[in-house]
């Protein structure tokens, strides 16, 4: 089957399609161009099966690749058989290709090559297949005595032939499998302490077992940490009677004088050479398994705040708590553009709340403030009480909102900072991302890695370079979903954009610095190093507010302009239009787009996409996300009873449920088993981050400041 056969059976889509797709991938258009402005020639495959399906090809590929390489490495040692090639030609995974190389790959001098190199794999093949000997095993072996090679009585030669045996069991691909399949089918995870009586997060998981086949991901990974920790001691624990007489099955059996002999070597083939690697390859499997598992996780997560309803006309006072060095205070307007700075201390050791009051009151009433945003980390709680009071007691018509400061201290600290605000201190920076955060959740958080952002679970612990790449391509996707205003975004904005690299967005930005704002999609292709190729990738991701054409404001592809134009004059209105809001009854005066597709010779999902554009140019997505929830008086963990019903935010979501801010400071938890009134196989089926929903206090445990919450009534 050819890889383009394969591919469209295993994803279940269409040949036609996945060669499409293929062929673009290769041609070197981007996975968000492809999914918005290719959508006739895939089927209209979105970014998630287009990611899918890149994944997919890369990894056949690169099997393919492995194949001939093993194969040439066999022919190479002249043991390559048709039989052999064949196998390795029908091999579905890198595993089954390792597996039949296995026994020809170079390795170490083991028992049994120094055994085999003493002439001694005659009698090991009479072992296996258990030949008619006159007298004993020994007797036969005394042929084979080879005391040059130290191999002097009979007894050693048939040690040594029983080694040759159990390699040779061992490495039989056909063998491995099946005992790998057992393994994983039937062993248990065996966890212990390394010290009973030590306290330490671990104690769920002293004296602990549960069958590799049912472990939840989420285990598999606080376990791997333990364990790295020195805290626990992990094994796999399989029934090695049961392997082995599985393994001995495989093998006709007679009664002969070797029967014995077989059935040794069998078994410490199984324990010495089988087992230590089936069950270390088990943990990685898990491992890799959960790690997988925990990075999707993670991708929803960020894929859900960076997906967050920006609050747009937000003159915003941020606060980023602190104790010692005091509650840093930036003031910006509705663009992010910083009106003051400053320090308050609401807090111990100071407490000056007095001062903090009369401050928040300057600047609100100077600076026009309608919104406070306050950062989530130290003195947090406190900071709110003060803010709850200055707006009840002087500023009623003020809101504010506790925002996650993950990642601000990482951006404020970095060279990117350091080049956007060179003359302020890191502390300011940090306390005017928290508000941009508010207003614009996507353009301030593309500035700092991904990683750094806080929306999952065991980040540190997982494949860094794997999830790099899987958020990576995350934020490509929200951003190119959204689309760039070229003449205000950053250049960390624009560097996300489809074919727009690092290197390229530094230009753009540099470009509009010396010759003004863009007016024009076109002018793009004066950019350095913005080539013909990254033009088609990226012009529609990128929009044009007041410019010449007021298509270049839409997500209307250039190559697509002239359909747009005859659209437009068909239902008899002016491009300018666009400028006032569109034109909302653009279907009406069109009629049938199917029709109209024939006319202009437009692809339908084209022209459906164009005309929707048309409708309500440059509409954003995010204005579809629940509305952040503002608060106006604090409430405390004290405040809060069991049945008492509440409005949070989902703040993220993990393999056993989802964390919710209902305004406490301490986000509350709400158990898979209470997301919903019917199972639910993971939390993301349910809710993702940024969220809103209603949830009920089911128990709150003040001393540990963890709260339980349901989001099923009664439950």
């Amino acid at each position: 089957m050819d890889l383009i056969a394969k591919l469209a059976e295993e994803l279940k889509l269409k040949k036609t399609d996945v060669e499409a797709a293929v062929k673009l991938i290769d041609e070197g258009s981007t996975i968000p161009f492809i999914a918005r402005y290719r959508k006739e020639a895939t089927g209209g495959m979105d970014d998630v099966a287009l990611r899918a399906l890149e994944e997919r090809l890369s990894y056949l590929r690169n099997l393919e690749e492995r194949k001939q390489d093993v194969i040439a490495l066999i022919d190479a040692q002249g043991k390559l058989t048709d039989e052999l090639r064949s196998q390795i030609a029908e091999a579905a995974t890198l595993q089954r290709v390792l597996d039949l190389y296995k026994p020809f790959r170079k390795k170490r001098l083991t028992r049994a090559q120094k055994a085999r190199e003493a002439g001694l794999e005659p009698l090991a093949n009479m072992i296996i297949v258990q030949a008619s000997a006159k007298g004993s095993a020994l007797d036969a072996a005394a042929a084979y005595v080879n005391e040059e090679a130290g191999f002097d009585t009979p007894e050693k030669a048939l040690a040594g032939a029983s080694d040759i045996v159990a390699e040779t069991v061992a490495e039989d691909p056909e063998n491995v499998a099946e005992l790998r399949a057992f393994t994983r089918n039937t062993a248990d995870i065996v966890v212990e302490a390394t010290d009973a009586a030590e306290k330490t997060p671990y104690e769920p998981y002293y004296g602990f077992s549960e069958p590799l086949r049912k472990i939840p991901n989420h285990r598999i990974l606080a376990i791997d940490r333990g364990e790295r920790e020195g805290k626990l001691r992990v094994r796999v624990n399989v029934d090695g009677a049961a392997a082995v007489e599985r393994l001995g099955r495989r093998w006709p059996r007679r009664q002969g004088v070797f029967a014995p002999v077989f059935d040794a070597a069998v078994a410490d083939g199984y324990r010495r050479l089988m087992a230590p690697s089936l069950e270390r390859e088990a943990r990685s499997d898990l491992t890799a398994r959960a790690q997988a598992d925990a990075i999707d996780v993670f991708a929803k997560n960020l894929e859900g705040l960076l997906s967050a309803r920006p609050v747009r006309g937000a003159r915003v006072l941020a606060l980023d708590p602190g104790y010692r060095t005091g509650c840093k205070v930036a003031v910006i307007d509705e663009f992010g553009k910083l009106l003051d700075h400053g320090v308050v201390y609401p807090t111990k050791p100071r407490h000056d709340v007095v001062g903090t009051k009369r401050e928040l009151a300057r600047l609100v009433s100077k600076d026009r403030v309608n919104t406070i945003v306050i950062g989530n980390g130290t003195a947090s709680r406190e900071t709110e009480e003060v803010v709850s009071e200055f707006i009840s007691e002087q500023a009623p018509e003020l809101r504010y909102t506790i925002v996650n400061e993950a990642g601000a201290s990482v951006y404020s600290a970095s060279e990117l900072a350091s080049r956007e605000y060179p003359d302020l201190d890191v502390t300011v920076r940090g306390a005017m991302s928290l508000g941009r955060r508010l207003q614009d959740p996507l353009a301030e958080l593309v500035k700092i890695p991904p990683q750094s952002i806080g929306v999952g679970q065991y980040q540190h612990d997982l494949d860094q370079a794997e999830l790099s790449r899987t958020l990576g391509n995350v934020v490509e996707d929200v951003v190119n979903r959204v689309g760039v205003d070229v003449n205000t975004a950053s250049a960390s904005l624009l560097g996300y954009v489809s074919g727009i690299t690092s290197a390229v967005a530094d230009n753009i930005v540099a470009y509009r610095e010396e010759n003004g704002a863009f007016t024009d999609r076109r002018q793009l292709k004066k950019v350095p190093k913005l080539g013909p190729k990254a033009f088609l990738n990226s012009a529609g991701f990128l929009r044009i507010t007041g410019g010449d054409n007021p298509l270049d404001a839409t997500s209307v592809h250039p190559e697509s302009y002239p359909v747009a134009t005859e659209v437009l004059k068909r239902a008899g209105v002016s491009a300018d239009e666009l400028k006032r809001g569109g034109v909302p009854d653009i279907e009406r005066r069109l009629g049938s787009v199917a029709d109209l597709a024939d006319d202009l010779g437009c692809g339908a999902p084209t022209l459906i996409d164009i005309v929707g554009e048309l409708k309500k140019p440059g509409r954003d997505p995010r204005d579809d996300a629940p509305e952040v929830i503002f608060s106006r008086a604090a409430l405390s963990i004290e405040d809060l009873q069991p049945g008492m019903e509440l409005r949070g935010t989902v703040r993220n979501v993990v393999d056993f449920g989802a964390f919710v801010d209902v305004g406490v400071h301490q986000d509350g938890l709400v158990h898979i088993s209470k997301l919903a009134n019917r199972f639910v196989k993971h939390p993301s089926d349910v809710v993702r981050v940024g969220d809103t929903v209603k949830v009920w206090v089911e128990k709150v445990d003040r001393d540990r400041k963890k709260i339980s919450l349901t989001m099923v009534q009664g439950k």
